[in-house]
């Protein structure tokens, strides 16, 4: 039979209360062995806004106008794209032109490898859905239309596909 009495139940708490400190602070050694605390990337703020619903095109698949940096933009939406890509010819539209040396991605388009550049859009909005920074990239030829891929959907709340259309929730 386990007996424990107040004192014990205080030890414990204080113990695993130190513990749960103790692995929450990460500490990581520079160079010169001194302890430096971790650096965590702020988590960037998910979507805001109501629902949007996309319908489904005749092709099958979701197409739709979005408000990138305040501009309209024909989009395919691509749950296997991992970023918003957009073609060269959409991002001058939107006033990003990225210069040659830009160019450090490789990606792969429907017409083979294609250098690409990252870029950061201030805010993405599809109907009243809206991502603000939003990581993209300028895919430099090959890309036949932008797509909005999961640097968009994967800061929503949800999304469902039904065989007449997409939900976007914020």
């Amino acid at each position: 039979m386990i007996r424990f009495d107040l004192q014990s139940v205080i030890v414990i708490g204080v113990a695993l209360t130190l513990s749960c400190a103790t692995a929450l602070a990460v500490r990581s050694l520079d160079g010169a062995g001194q302890a430096q605390a971790a650096v965590v990337a702020p988590r960037p703020p998910q979507a805001s806004g109501a629902s949007a619903q996309v319908v489904r095109g005749a092709d099958g698949h979701y197409w739709t106008q979005a408000r990138i940096d305040g501009r309209a933009v024909d989009v395919l939406v691509d749950t296997g794209a991992t970023v918003v890509a957009l073609t060269r010819q959409d991002a001058r539209r939107l006033g990003v032109d990225p210069g040659p040396d830009a160019f450090t991605r490789q990606v792969q388009t429907a017409s083979g490898l294609a250098r690409a550049a990252p870029v950061r859009l201030s805010s993405v909005s599809v109907g009243g859905t809206r991502v603000e920074a939003v990581e993209a990239l300028v895919v430099e030829e090959g890309l036949a239309y932008s797509l909005l891929g999961m640097s968009f959907l994967g800061r929503l709340s949800g999304f469902e596909a039904t065989p007449h259309g997409l939900t976007l929730r914020p």
